[in-house]
């Protein structure tokens, strides 16, 4: 009887230590596949994005805009696509040079630092193509008060439209953590390694 109390106290210990590590173990991340059939892709978000479609100028030429993006904590997960028609297609190299001057020339005249790094995405017919990464810190009164990761990934569709995709993660804590160090943790890669341009 002893034998058999003292069986069921270490089963039931067992039981609600394994509880607490799976309680401890939950992600706070909630990820998820994301379908975008009208902007091209298929993200991997970690909880479910807000969507906003806006039309933006570009030298007198009307653009469709669509944001998808989620604030969890102190980060923002953002997936931002312009669609240019066939005919607007030559302004992709000017587009993709205004996006990355606002950013990265901005985050360096405040005394921030960037870093671009090689990598690589895939495509959704499993292509894979060169890409860079772009670590950003951007400061304020001498402390780091922001950092990102962004890429910039252009892509043409069967039907002629261009695709701009400016795909990011913005760390909003104001602390002196390294953006490579940070934003290359899983919690951030997957974010980038799971998006696929068609």
């Amino acid at each position: 009887m002893e034998q058999a109390l003292s069986k069921m106290v270490v089963k039931a210990g067992a039981l609600a230590l394994t509880f607490v590590l799976l309680a401890a173990c939950s992600p706070k991340l909630n990820w998820r596949t994301v379908q975008s059939p009208d902007q091209h892709y298929t993200a991997l978000f970690p909880g479910k994005p807000e969507k906003i479609n806006r039309q933006t100028t570009y030298q007198d030429q009307g653009l469709a805009q669509t944001l998808e993006a989620l604030k969890i904590d102190d980060d923002i997960y953002s997936i931002s696509t312009i669609k240019l028609t066939n005919k607007q297609a030559a302004l992709t190299p000017s587009i993709v040079a205004q996006l990355q001057a606002n950013l990265l020339e901005r985050a360096k005249a405040e005394g921030g630092l960037v870093v671009a790094e090689d990598g690589v995405y895939q495509t959704t017919n499993h292509q894979l193509l060169p890409i860079k990464d772009h670590l950003i810190s951007f400061v304020e009164n001498g402390k780091v008060q922001q950092t990102m990761r962004v890429r910039w990934i252009t892509r043409l569709s069967d039907s002629g439209a261009m695709f701009v995709y400016q795909i990011s993660v913005l760390h909003t804590n104001r602390d002196s953590i390294d953006a490579k160090l940070l934003l290359t943790k899983e919690e951030y890669a997957n974010f980038f390694n799971e998006f696929y341009p068609e």
